[in-house]
């Protein structure tokens, strides 16, 4: 097992309008699990290919383990890589195709044919394949395809495991099903693992640390509930969360959130107030999770609350999530759109089209500056309030 340091590493292509990976640094811990996620093209998988030895670094150093590896081919490297497609040899059994990298191998890794079974079979067993070893791809399911590529890295015993969006065409029961199996199998082997997706849900549940990329660069890496919790920038806290955090532009104004447009005023902590003081009434953007939206009950009184109009509801099992429009004055012209996560026995007799009052969770509230990589300022007040 290994450490995987990146240092400053950058990748430019020819003709390209600025590097697919820029600058970039992550210091990868022994046996840690680390999922890299962001849009597509962010960089990502270039990332992947970088460590793997399938690009080459136009700058930076790279180090797996205690070599520096820039300059090492793939196969030097002590890595296994699966992919996105399963890359099986359709002509070859489940066997032959899990085994073929370490016969291959064979003399080199001073493996003897006994020692190379017992490595497939231990592998097969763990993967529950054991009964398909015979077997060809074109035989098996896509799960079970994707499992055959798993077990063709377990094989190689690697310091490192890469795996590039390895779930992607899987359907949505497979996918969860594997990658239950994928996180045990991590924490069985204890393999560093450098975990590639597009898809939050997934980094959420797998990953140690997310680091989160966008055009090539890190936003923030740290782990899953901090990068949710407490989002660097605007990007961050917008690409994490499902349904996405609803995001307000306007000014702090007294001990309220002036929205732009005159579409209203929202409460905020006093605290926020103070933090936003020195930015002297410049536009933010204040931003809120939907979970932290609840609605008022009726007949309940609560001077904070916001008059709103549903516009749209999803029943989600036990939650449903309700998009909204925040009412200017009594019932007056539409605001922005937000959307809350409410129980659903709670939310069950609204309907859209419906009024309903609306309340923020204070404690809960982030300000932005502007820009779409807006600087998270509720960190700051954090900090300095830990620094004091």
């Amino acid at each position: 097992m290994a450490r995987v340091l990146l240092q400053h590493v950058t990748k430019r292509y020819p003709g390209a309008g600025r590097p697919a990976v820029e600058e970039l640094s992550l210091d990868i811990a022994d046996h840690e699990f680390l999922v890299i996620v962001g849009p597509s093209g962010c960089g990502k998988t270039t990332t992947l290919r970088l460590i793997a030895g399938l690009e080459t670094p136009s700058a930076g150093t790279l180090t797996i383990g205690e070599r520096i590896v820039n300059d090492l081919p793939p196969a030097d490297r002590d890595v296994a890589m699966v992919f996105q497609h399963y890359a099986l040899y359709p002509h070859m059994s489940v066997y032959r195709n899990m085994a073929f990298g370490l016969h291959l191998r064979r003399k080199h890794l001073r493996l003897t044919h006994a020692q190379v079974r017992e490595r497939v079979v231990a592998a097969a067993r763990a993967l529950e394949l054991e009964a398909f070893l015979q077997r060809r791809p074109d035989s098996l399911s896509g799960g079970q395809r994707q499992r055959v590529a798993l077990g063709r890295a377990i094989v190689r015993q690697p310091q490192v495991f890469l795996f590039d969006e390895p779930l992607s065409q899987l359907d949505a029961n497979l996918r969860v099903a594997t990658r239950t199996e994928i996180k045990r199998l991590q924490l069985d082997l204890r393999t560093t693992t450098v975990y590639v997706t597009h898809d939050q849900e997934e980094a959420m549940v797998l990953g140690d640390r997310i680091a989160v990329m966008k055009e090539g660069r890190i936003q923030q890496c740290a782990p899953p509930l901090e990068v949710y919790q407490r989002p660097v920038n605007r990007f961050v806290a917008g690409f994490l969360g499902t349904p996405a955090m609803n995001f307000l532009a306007g000014r702090v104004e007294g001990q309220g959130f002036v929205l732009a447009g005159g579409a209203g005023r929202l409460p905020i902590s006093g605290a926020l107030v103070r933090t936003a003081a020195r930015y002297g009434g410049t536009e933010l953007v204040l931003g809120i999770r939907p979970e932290a939206i609840g609605i008022v009950p009726e007949g309940e009184s609560d001077s904070g609350a916001l008059d709103a109009k549903i516009s749209l509801v999803e029943p989600r099992g036990d939650r449903v999530d309700v998009t909204f429009t925040l009412l200017k004055g009594e019932h007056g012209a539409g605001g922005p759109q937000m959307i809350c996560r409410s129980d659903s026995q709670a939310f069950g007799k609204w309907r859209a089209q419906g009024i309903i009052r609306v309340r923020m969770d204070l404690g809960r509230v982030h300000l932005f500056e502007s820009g779409e990589t807006g600087v998270n300022i509720t960190l700051t007040r954090e900090s300095s309030h830990a620094a004091a």
